[in-house]
């Protein structure tokens, strides 16, 4: 069985509707280099294909859209285990650099691209979903950057979104971890559209019934009509469906305790807050357990990254993710969390304090001084 399917539904006026759905619904959807390599090279033939109107790209099953990256083999790869066809680099500069070239390719991809953020949708899942054009999230979409739980930062552009979020919420997730459900993703930039979980058939066949034109703007129209259409009549069936948006709730709470100029300053803002609302004892319990050096380093990747383009976000975050794959730290958090699942990372530094800034900023020296893998997004 394919890790993507591809299915090609005919559409008005002689176009299609390209459905591309990553297929392990087991590991729920989690990325793998596989299902990289397969939707990669599709891009660009989708774009030149006149007959395409429109992509959809989701997952298979209810579950989840994608629930991340496939760390379990990038832990294989940083601990020797998983090789790459003879000849390449090891596996996790493989992965990282094949990844990130397919997310700067969706957010390039001109063409309406729809991506069904119904489930969990976390780390390299929020990859493929934030580029796209059209971004659909539902009652039961719970999205999410983990990363400080398991020694690294939020990649696969992070650095670009969180950057781009109001306010300091973006640092704040960053290092809390923190869920968003569909309100969140709405009000933070992460989600264009609420429907329904139960409408993705309906929304294929209304797509299918489009009048569609030759010209960008006419796709556009279309996809965008169908989208707004089923979203309002999402919220006309059920007004409360949409859950509350937690992060517009606690905005000013959040700009608060991120308000201070010392790393250490914001998380002991955030440990000695005496609270009884769940959300905010839920990042409590992040920043308490994250890797100390996560944490600093996702400090530093938000305020380096603020101005960043987007091609040198990318190049950037390569930098990070090969440099963090050989320091050791990505390697134990997901020992701990996923390999032998005792939830008791030996992490390297075991507080704030004891981070060595030197070992942070080596993380920020490029492994290509001359030509970097991403020089030509």
């Amino acid at each position: 069985m394919s890790a993507v399917l591809f299915t090609e539904h005919p559409a008005g006026n002689g176009k299609k509707i390209i459905q591309a759905t990553l297929n392990s619904e087991k590991s729920l959807n989690a990325l793998t280099l596989e299902m990289i390599r397969l939707l990669a090279p599709k891009l660009p033939e989708w774009q030149a294909d006149p007959s395409v109107a429109a992509v959809i790209l989701d997952g298979a099953g209810e579950k989840a859209f994608c629930a991340g990256g496939d760390i379990v083999n990038l832990y294989k790869g940083m601990v020797g285990e998983t090789a790459v066809a003879q000849g390449e680099a090891g596996f996790c500069e493989t992965f990282f650099i094949e990844e990130y070239q397919l997310d700067h390719a969706i957010h390039c991809f001109s063409k309406p691209l729809i991506v069904w953020g119904s489930g969990i949708v976390m780390g390299g899942g929020l990859g493929l979903m934030a580029g796209a054009n059209y971004r659909v999230v539902t009652e039961t979409s719970r999205i999410a950057m983990p990363e400080v739980s398991i020694g690294l930062y939020p990649d696969v552009g992070g650095t670009w979104f969180l950057n781009r979020m109001p306010g300091r919420v973006g640092l704040f997730l960053g290092l809390t971890a923190s869920a968003l459900n569909a309100a969140d993703c709405r009000y933070v930039g992460l989600g264009d559209r609420f429907i329904q979980s139960d409408k993705r058939a309906l929304m294929l066949e209304q797509l299918q019934a489009v009048a569609w034109g030759d010209q960008l703007e006419s796709l556009h129209h279309g996809v965008n009509s169908v989208l707004r259409d089923l979203e309002q009549q999402s919220l006309n069936a059920l007004p409360s469906l949409q859950p509350e948006s937690q992060v517009l709730k606690h905005f000013d709470q959040i700009n608060g305790l991120m308000d201070h100029y010392d790393l250490a300053d914001i998380v002991n803002a955030l440990l000695t807050l005496e609270t009884d609302d769940c959300w905010l004892q839920r990042a409590q319990g992040a920043v308490k357990n994250g890797s100390p050096a996560a944490m600093a380093l996702i400090f530093a990747q938000i305020k380096r990254g603020k101005h960043l383009s987007l091609k040198e976000v990318f190049q950037a975050e390569l930098d990070l993710s090969v440099n963090c794959s050989t320091a050791g730290e990505f390697a134990e958090g997901v020992r701990a969390l996923l390999i032998d699942k005792d939830g008791s990372p030996n992490w390297r530094f075991k507080s704030l304090a004891e981070v060595d800034a030197n070992w942070i900023e080596a993380l920020f020296v490029s492994p290509w001084p001359q030509q970097h893998p991403l020089a030509d997004l």
